[in-house]
């Protein structure tokens, strides 16, 4: 039973790491609540960015390791979903972000006359959009072809997976909060208008920190996404009407053909954000077996997937 694994969760962050241990030789099943379509990471934008992530100093290296995993992967596009799309950062500048960025072709700070919507600062950059819906088709078949099993189960503790499997990792997301139990856990609301794209190209975002309102659109094939929000502690499933008008009005003073495009329709998700960063570490389960959690993300699970999945596949034979 050493070389079977059990991961619990089946959003990227699963996915990927089940992929990524398949690859290495490990028997693994992907024990999953909700099909690959109906996890939080189907809703993501998705701009690979480290937005909102801490360990500021892993994340750099888990972020560059994904980076190089997407180039690759866009060479493929209609297969994996990824694309390298060229945008803007409003409000940022490049002197800010730390020495990661030496590893990121192509970034330039931008004059303000260079930034729409009037704001004063920005960078330009070329970077890999994800298309969610298509990336994860991508995975899950994947990680089939690599001997991987998803099967559709609640899991309500890892006693259950630690009876099946010499190694568990959690890849709970959000769920972490009840399974481990974390307390550092807590949900981060995210809502999108998808709309028809009227014609833009390139991407765009301008999102403050501090503020649960952000502003971006990202094109993506048949639609355009429109976002968003950043609301802490914020649980509501549904679309909110109100905050769907603002985020097209905010969009809209950037690009203002976005006004008059028409709504395909709407998304809510609850990022898994953790007090002190993403987990990643392991701990022994009774039996002599091993949890690892990797877990914590946020709304950069995308960003950093492929850099965590080495991680705590790494974790799986130390």
């Amino acid at each position: 039973m050493s070389d079977d694994v059990i991961v619990v969760g089946g959003g990227v962050i699963g996915l990927t790491t089940a992929l990524t241990l398949a690859e290495r030789g490990h028997r693994v099943r992907v024990w999953s609540r909700d099909a690959v379509t109906g996890t939080t990471s189907a809703v993501a934008g998705a701009l690979w960015w480290p937005y909102r992530i801490e360990p500021a100093a892993e994340v750099a290296r888990w972020s560059l390791d994904s980076l190089r995993v997407y180039e690759k992967l866009a060479g493929d596009a209609g297969a994996t979903g990824v694309r390298i799309v060229a945008g803007v950062h409003a409000d940022t500048v490049l002197g800010d972000l730390g020495d990661w960025t030496r590893e990121v072709s192509g970034l330039r700070q931008l004059a303000a006359e260079e930034v729409p919507g009037g704001y004063g600062t920005g960078l330009a950059a070329r970077l890999p959009l994800i298309d969610m819906p298509v990336h994860l088709a991508w995975l899950r078949d994947r990680s089939e072809a690599a001997g991987v099993v998803l099967e559709r189960r609640t899991v309500t503790g890892f006693a259950e997976a630690a009876r099946a499997a010499g190694v568990v990792v959690d890849c709970t997301g959000l769920g972490a909060r009840e399974l481990v139990p974390d307390a550092r856990m807590r949900p981060v609301r995210g809502q999108l208008v998808l709309v028809e794209n009227p014609g833009i190209e390139e991407w765009f975002t301008a999102a403050d920190s501090a503020s649960s309102e952000t502003t971006y659109f990202f094109p993506q094939p048949g639609r355009l996404i429109l976002g968003g929000t950043a609301q802490e502690g914020d649980e509501r499933p549904g679309p909110d009407p109100a905050t769907a008008d603002a985020i097209v009005a905010r969009c809209a003073r950037v690009r203002p053909e976005i006004a008059g495009a028409r709504v395909l329709g709407h998304r809510v998700g609850l990022r898994p954000v953790r007090s002190g960063g993403v987990r990643i570490a392991a701990e022994p389960l009774p039996g002599g077996g091993r949890l690892i959690h990797n877990y914590g993300h946020g709304g950069a699970g995308v960003t950093v997937a492929w850099g965590c999945a080495r991680q705590a596949a790494d974790l799986a034979v130390g």
